[in-house]
C-alpha cells in the first residue's frame, strides 16, 4: 500500500493537463538551450539551413492542431457517453482515464501551446539567427510527435468505447485490483477479528464518501507514537457518514494532533475506484450485465460473456499467498468470498431468473469455481446456486428449462415426470446452445 503523498501524486498524474504542461515546458525549454547553444552554432551553415522556416512551420502548427485537438475531443466525449449509455456510467471512468486517448488530446493541444509560445517568442525577438536553429529542431520533433499520436489515434478509435473495449477495459482493472489485494490480503497490517478488545477510543469521520484510500504507514507511526494498536472499521470502497467512526484506537483517550493524523491517514471521496477496491470492478460488471439483461435491451450474450470473465477474475483467488505483516500495530477487516460473490452473481440470478440460458450458464460458472478452487468457494457458491435455482423456480419458466437448471446445477426434481422424447431433444439443445 502506497503513501498518501504517493497515493496523491498517481491521481494527478492521471490528468490530461499534467502531459499539456509538459509540451509548454517544451517550448520554454527551447527558448532556454537556444540561449545557451546559440555561440556553437555560429557560422555553422549547414545547420541553419531550413531554420529560416520556423516561423510558418509553427503558423502550420498553431491552426491545424487547435481544430484537431476540438474534432478529437468531440469524438472521446462521444465515446465516454457510450459507454455511459450502453454500459454503465461506472465504466465511463476508465475510458477518461485511458493512456492513448490522454497522450493524444494532449499531444494536440500541447502543439498548439508549443506553436504559439514559439511564435511569441519569436515576435519578441527571443531568438537571434543561431536561436532559430534550436527551436527549429525542436518543432521537427513536435511535428513527429504529433504525426506518431494521429497514427495511434486512428487506430484506437477502431475499438475505442465499443462494448468489448468498455468489458475488456472494467474486467483488466478488476484483475489487476483483486491481484494486488490477494497479494496483500490485509494491505501489510494484520487480520480484525470479529470485535476489537476494549477498551478502545473511536476516531470518527468528518465528511460523508467513500474510502479511497488508506496511508497504512502513517497509521503505523501514530499507533507506534501512542504505544498503542489500530481497529481499521472500513475498507477501500466503504461508505462512512460524518460522525461515523472509520477506526478504534486502543486506548482511553487521544489528543487531538493524534486524531487528525489518524483521520488524514484515510482518504475519502465522493466515489468508488477501482485501483484499491476490488469489489468494485465486480460491481461494475455485474450492473453491465444487469442493463443487458433488461427488457429494453434484451442482450443475454452480454450477460453470459461477463459470466466467464467472473470466472477468470474470481478464480485469481486460489493462488492466495501468506500476507507479509509490515505494519503490525494495524488491523484491518478481511474481504470475504461471500461478499464478493454477491456483489457478481447476485444481480444476474436475479435479471436473469427468467432466461434459462443465462441461469444454465450461471450454474456452470458456479460449478466451474467450485472446481478451480473447492476449498474457497464450495460454500459461497453452492449457497448461490441455491439462491438462483430458487429464483428460477419462481419465474415462472416451463418445466423442461426447469429440469435442464436443475440438471446444470447438479440437482433433480424427485417428483417431475419422465421426460418425452421431445422434451429430452429440447434440453439438449439448449445445452448445447449454451
Amino acid at each position: 500500500m502506497i503513501s498518501k503523498y504517493a497515493w496523491y501524486l498517481r491521481e494527478v498524474l492521471k490528468k490530461v493537463w499534467v502531459r499539456v504542461a509538459g509540451f509548454a515546458l517544451l517550448a520554454m525549454l527551447s527558448i532556454g538551450l537556444a540561449r545557451l547553444l546559440s555561440p556553437l552554432l555560429e557560422g555553422n551553415e549547414t545547420l541553419k539551413a531550413g531554420a529560416d522556416a520556423v516561423e510558418q512551420l509553427l503558423e502550420v502548427l498553431t491552426t491545424s492542431m487547435l481544430a484537431v485537438t476540438t474534432f478529437s475531443l468531440s469524438i472521446a466525449v462521444s465515446a465516454f457517453a457510450a459507454a455511459a449509455s450502453t454500459a454503465t456510467p461506472r465504466a465511463a471512468v476508465l475510458l477518461q482515464e485511458d493512456r492513448t486517448t490522454q497522450n493524444v488530446l494532449a499531444t494536440f493541444l500541447g502543439a498548439f501551446l508549443f506553436g504559439l509560445v514559439g511564435l511569441v517568442a519569436l515576435n519578441a525577438e527571443l531568438y537571434n539567427e543561431s536561436g532559430r536553429v534550436v527551436l527549429f529542431v525542436f518543432t521537427v520533433t513536435v511535428i513527429g510527435l504529433v504525426v506518431l499520436a494521429l497514427i495511434r489515434w486512428i487506430d484506437h478509435l477502431m475499438s475505442f468505447g465499443r462494448m468489448g473495449d468498455t468489458l475488456n477495459r472494467v474486467e483488466t482493472a478488476a484483475t489487476e485490483a483483486w491481484t494486488l489485494r490477494l497479494s496483500d490480503p490485509y494491505l501489510g497490517g494484520r487480520k480484525l477479528g470479529e470485535t476489537p478488545p476494549a477498551p478502545l477510543f473511536a476516531v470518527h469521520n468528518r465528511t460523508s464518501g467513500y474510502v479511497q484510500h488508506i496511508d497504512m504507514e502513517s497509521l503505523q507511526e501514530c499507533a507506534t507514537e501512542l504505544n498503542a494498536v489500530v481497529y481499521l472499521n472500513s475498507l477501500p470502497g466503504r461508505f462512512v457518514a460524518s460522525g461515523e467512526p472509520i477506526l478504534w484506537i486502543g486506548r482511553q483517550h487521544v489528543e487531538d494532533n493524534h486524531v487528525d493524523t489518524l483521520v488524514d491517514a484515510i482518504a475519502i471521496g465522493t466515489r468508488r475506484t477501482f485501483e484499491e477496491d476490488p469489489r468494485f470492478g465486480l460491481i461494475v460488471l455485474s450492473e453491465i450485465a444487469s442493463r443487458a439483461l433488461s427488457p429494453a435491451v434484451n442482450d443475454p450474450g452480454t450477460a453470459i460473456d461477463i459470466l466467464g470473465r467472473f470466472v477468470r477474475i474470481l478464480s485469481l483467488w486460489k493462488d492466495r499467498s501468506e500476507p507479509e505483516v509490515r505494519f503490525d500495530r494495524v488491523f484491518i477487516p478481511p474481504l470475504t468470498v461471500q461478499d464478493a460473490m454477491e456483489d457478481a452473481f447476485r444481480p444476474l440470478a436475479r435479471d436473469g431468473a427468467g432466461l434459462v440460458e443465462v441461469q444454465i450458464r450461471l450454474q456452470k460458472t458456479l460449478a466451474s469455481l467450485r472446481a478451480i478452487a473447492p476449498d474457497v468457494f464450495d460454500e459461497p457458491a453452492a449457497s448461490m446456486s441455491r439462491d438462483a435455482l430458487a429464483r428460477a423456480e419462481a419465474a415462472s419458466l416451463l418445466p423442461a428449462d426447469l429440469e435442464a437448471i436443475r440438471a446444470a446445477a447438479g440437482h433433480k426434481d424427485p417428483g417431475a415426470p419422465e421426460r418425452s422424447a421431445a422434451v429430452e431433444d429440447r434440453s439438449e439443445t439448449t445445452k448445447q446452445q449454451i
